[in-house]
This record gives C-alpha cells, structure tokens and sequence, in this order.
C-alpha cells in the first residue's frame, strides 16, 4: 500500500534531488546496520520523506558522510543521517513484519510465513522500543481487515477503511507524545494516511476487478457511484488537508523537497494514469 510518497524529480533542482538521496542512501545504510540485508529490502520512499520531515521539524542534528555500497560499488556517494533515521529503520521493519501478518492471514503462503520468521525477533525489539507506535498500528491495521472481510461495498466503509490507515500513519508520525504541536503533525499524517489509502484502491482497481480480489471502490463503481473526477476529488481533498497542516508545521529545512513531495510527488501515479502535465500536481493541491 506504500510507494506513493514520492518526489517528482522532474521538479527537483539538482541540489534539492541530491539531498533527498543522501537521506534515502542514509535510511538504506541504518536498515543494514541494524539488521542487515533483510532490513535493506525493506527501504521505501515513503519512509525517507518521514526521516526527512522529522529531521527538520524536530531540528536533529544530520552527519553526512561518503561511502560505497553495492549499489554504488565505483565510487562514492553522499549519505544523511539523523536520529529520525533509526527510528524510519525500526518503523520500515515493523511494517514489513505486520504486512506479512496480514499476508498470513490473508493466504497462509509460504512466503508470508517465511516473511514472519525472518522478521519476528527484530519486531520484538521494536515493539519493546516503541510499545504505543506498535499497539496503534497493529489496531488500524485489525480495523481494516475487519471491513475488508465485512466487503459491503458501501461509501461508509471506504471512508472507515481511510480512517483506519489515516490511524496507522498518525501513529507512525508520533514520534514524541510530549511534543506540542503533535496535534498539527498527526493532522498532515491523518490526511496523507487517506490519501494513500483511496490512492492504492484506485490505482488497483482494474487488477482487484479483474482477479475479484476485495477493494472498497469496486462495488461503488459497478454500481456508476464512482467515478474517475469523482475519486480525483476525494483526494484532492485530503492532499489540500495534508499540505494544509504541513505548512503550519515550522519545517525550515528541506522545505523545497518536502513540498515538492506533498504537492506534486503523491501525485505521480494518478498523473501518470490519466497522461496529465507534470505539474498538474501543484495545480491540483494549491486550487480553492
């Protein structure tokens, strides 16, 4: 369900493009310090724009240093580190171990099986390191499955089911409960949690029709309840929502990027979909 959380390179200045991959080559080498190649598999985008929002809103400090990986074995490149890039660590890995879980229990694979041996000691650890991400996350994640297996189709449940994600991504985005403006924080995840959520059913609707697998906009567009512009507005909704909150949040750092993420970035797929300009994403989210 991740994967949308993404720059648009095309709107990147190099420098800003640069940044952003130190801190995604940053995530990439923490995950393999900390548990080694399986961690490494784990690595996504959406992630690395949480690292990179809680290092500027929380001000951390970032070491950069040059290294080579097997990624880049000629020659070296840049990474970025934070303290806010262990914590995107042990939340990357908590999310892989829960999603083979639900995978289990989904299909009983031989894969997700695999997945939860793999991953279940390093997810004792972070449960014991952060007890209150791991109880709100694994409630978000029991909710939805429990309107999946319900499958009623009905608009109630497509917005129970983005409310149960917008759940799971306010949690992720807690990184200090003592912190006073958390309110403002949960609000961009929350929003950016819907978004995500209508983002992926749409985006795997055709494939979930075509091989009857559950997806909570199917019956809504058999039954023409549904549209194309009619989802495009559901989510411009939440992105303005999410954008909104965002720029209450005093994120002086890698603003650029943080912005190109959240204005256009989340859009690319959707754009890609429906053959729109490259920009059309900005459009989309600054619109009254």
């Amino acid at each position: 369900m991740f994967g949308y959380v993404q720059i648009r390179k095309a709107e990147l200045k190099m420098k800003d493009y640069d940044m952003y991959r130190s801190f995604y080559c940053g995530l990439c080498h923490v995950l393999e310090e900390r548990y080694g190649i399986k961690g490494q598999v784990t690595l996504t985008y959406d992630m690395t724009f949480l690292v990179m929002l809680l290092s500027s809103y929380c001000e951390s400090e970032v070491v950069s240093a040059k290294r080579r990986c097997l990624m880049h074995p000629a020659k070296t490149h840049t990474e970025r580190v934070s303290e806010m890039t262990a914590y995107g660590a042990d939340m990357n890995v908590l999310l892989s171990y829960l999603h083979f879980v639900d995978d289990k229990e989904d299909e009983n694979s031989i894969k997700a099986t695999g997945g939860i041996a793999l991953y279940r000691g390093a997810y004792q650890k972070i449960k014991d390191r952060y007890p209150e991400q791991c109880r709100q996350i694994v409630r978000a994640l029991r909710c939805l499955r429990q309107i999946e297996q319900r499958d009623s189709g009905s608009e109630e449940d497509l917005q129970k089911a983005a409310d149960a994600f917008g759940g799971l991504m306010v949690a992720l985005f807690s990184y200090d409960a003592k912190d006073p403006m958390l309110h403002t924080l949960q609000g961009l995840a929350y929003h950016l949690g819907r978004y995500i959520y209508i983002m992926d059913a749409f985006d795997d609707l055709a494939e979930d029709i075509e091989k009857n697998r559950y997806n909570p906009l199917k019956t809504l567009y058999n039954k023409k309840l549904y549209d194309d512009p009619a989802v495009e507005k559901l989510l411009f909704d939440e992105a303005a929502k999410a954008a909104a909150y965002f720029e209450k949040l005093p994120c002086l750092q890698y603003q650029d990027i943080l912005r190109n993420i959240l204005y256009a970035g989340i859009w690319n797929k959707w754009d890609k979909k429906h053959d729109t300009a490259s920009d059309e994403g900005k459009v989309r989210v600054r619109r009254k």
